[in-house]
This record gives structure tokens, sequence and C-alpha cells, in this order.
């Protein structure tokens, strides 16, 4: 089955010569836009969520976005020679030496991805390799990449994953699928397992297991740290000054926040029980203070800024 090219630079509507910063930037304004919880069509919503994702991963991480300017929109063209630092794809041997292509579906992720930047259809310790055996043998399990949002990590959620197997040279193939349970508390870097339903065994060994490696979908707005989440406070610089009480988005919903006077860009406020869910209650929501300024201001407005300067004792270098 043939893999499709997929153009993350056009995927975040950034140049190839984007710096990190306006790559973060894109991410963050389309990932808002798309976000299945406030876009109004969610199943379109849904999928342009996973596609937007699914890009800033490889063109966010330096070594993945290097691999990928590698390997080019023309990866694939007849007799071109494939990258070196490809893994095999999702083809391996099964424990009756048969060759087999997987291709999952439902997992977040599509295949382009999973073939050069994933470990799905990857072979894992429990088979026989390429060899036959002639004696009884387990069968190998097989691992695949599975997109988590947080709002499913802290909910818990049931998702259909669908597993197909190739042979390449026959093409005869058989498509499975899976209800997924996602349990709340489910962290990042976790193996949901599938028991029995890896590659068969030879003879009477038994099936080995698929196993489905958790990855944050990346939010447009927080950062995950263990059980905790941290996002931004854009505050107004009166707000700082004056304190004020702001509204706060949260994976719950809208809180209202209390800013102290005289509060600091870079302190942090702690909403307790706002982070992911855990084996004990939730972790931990921190709101990291930021002060906005105006780009412009009016005539009227500079005045002001002006007399409260003249006004002020404020030393802010010493």
């Amino acid at each position: 089955m043939p893999v499709q090219f997929r153009d993350y630079y056009q995927t975040l509507g950034v140049a190839k010569t984007a710096g990190e910063d306006d790559i973060k930037s894109a991410f963050r304004k389309l990932a808002r836009k798309y976000h299945p919880d406030v876009a109004k069509d969610k199943k379109t919503a849904e999928e342009k969520f996973k596609e937007i994702n699914e890009a800033y991963e490889v063109l966010g991480d330096p070594e993945k976005r290097r691999k990928y300017d590698q390997l080019g929109a023309d990866w694939d063209r007849p007799g071109a020679p494939p990258p070196q630092w490809r893994q095999g794809g999702n083809v391996h041997h099964a424990a009756d030496g048969q060759d087999y292509e997987f291709n999952f579906g439902g997992t977040g992720f599509s295949d382009f991805f999973e073939a050069f930047f994933g470990r799905s259809g990857a072979e894992m310790p429990g088979g026989g390799g390429g060899q036959r055996p002639s004696f009884s043998q387990r069968g190998n399990d097989i691992e695949g990449d599975l997109m988590v949002t947080l709002e499913e990590a802290l909910r818990g959620s049931t998702r259909p994953v669908s597993l197909r197997r190739t042979n390449p040279q026959t093409g005869a193939s058989d498509l499975q699928t899976f209800q997924v349970r996602i349990p709340p508390g489910i962290r990042e870097g976790q193996r949901i397992r599938l028991a029995g339903q890896g590659d068969a065994g030879h003879g009477r060994g038994a099936a080995g297991d698929l196993f489905l490696r958790v990855r944050f979908a990346k939010h447009p707005e927080f950062r995950v740290s263990g059980d905790d989440l941290t996002r931004d406070l854009d505050l107004a610089p009166w707000e700082a000054v004056l304190g004020a009480t702001v509204t706060l988005p949260t994976l719950d919903g809208e809180v209202s926040v209390k800013v102290p006077p005289g509060s600091q860009v870079g302190q942090h406020l702690r909403l307790r029980g706002q982070g992911l869910a855990k084996k004990a209650g939730r972790g931990d929501l921190y709101a990291v203070l930021v002060v906005q300024t105006p780009k412009a201001a009016t005539e009227a407005e500079r005045k002001l800024w002006q007399e409260l300067a003249n006004a002020s004792s404020f030393a802010p270098r010493g």
C-alpha cells in the first residue's frame, strides 16, 4: 500500500525557512481554531486538529524536522535511494517466516508519520525473527503510536483503532478493529496492551500482544509536567500593579482567578485540583503571569502614560 507524502509546512501554513517561533505561533493559532472543544463542526475539526498536531510533532522537533527536510517531497520517485535513517517503515517478519505490512487507523497519526517517524508495526521481542522455527514459539508483539488529547487523558475515552495486516507478496490483507479504552490518568509514554492481538504464534505458541504507546497531542495553551499543567496568563500592566480578578480557561471550563496587587512577570498562581487525573485526585494548574504591553497608543493614551512616568518613583534598573 503506497504511503502518501504529507506536506507539513503547508499544513501549518508556513514557509520552509520559517523559524521555531513562527512554527510554534502558527501551530497555536491553528490549534486554537480547530480544537474539538471549541469548533462548531467537531468531526471536521478533530481530523484537522490531528493533522496540525502531526505537523507540529515533526516541524517542532529540530531532529525530526532535519530528517523530514532531508526526505523531501520526491522521496518515492523512481530510482530514488531510500533515506539512510528510515527504520524499515512498518514491514517486519512474523513468527511464521512471512513478511507483513501493518497499517493503523484511528490512532491520530497518518501512515506517512507512522512509517517514517513512529513505531507503527514495530517488531518487539517475543517472536522468531525472520526464520521459520520448527517448534512452538510465541508470536511477536506489535507496537504503534496513539495520539491522546489532554481531555482524554483527564476523563478517559474509548477509541476505535483498526489494524490492517497485508502480505506484500500476495496482497492478501486482513482488517481488524478494536475498541481501545484510554483510562483516566494515562501518561505520555505509557502503553495500552491488547493481549493476543499481535503476531500469530507458530505451532502451539501463543499470539503476541498489540501495544499502543501514548503520545500526548500538543495543546495550544497547556504544558504538561507529570500530573500538573502550566499555562500563561496574560495581564495588562495595570492589572499586575493594581490586582484584578480575571477569567482563566481550564480543562474543566472557565474559572475566576484573583491576581494580587504588585504581581510580577513569571510569578506562578496555583490552582489546586485543575491538573490531570492521577491515582488519588488531580494534579494542579499553574498560571504563569505574563504582562502584555500595547504595541500602539492613541495620543490620549500617550499623555496618560507620560503622566504616569513623570509621577512614578519606580526604578526598574536600580
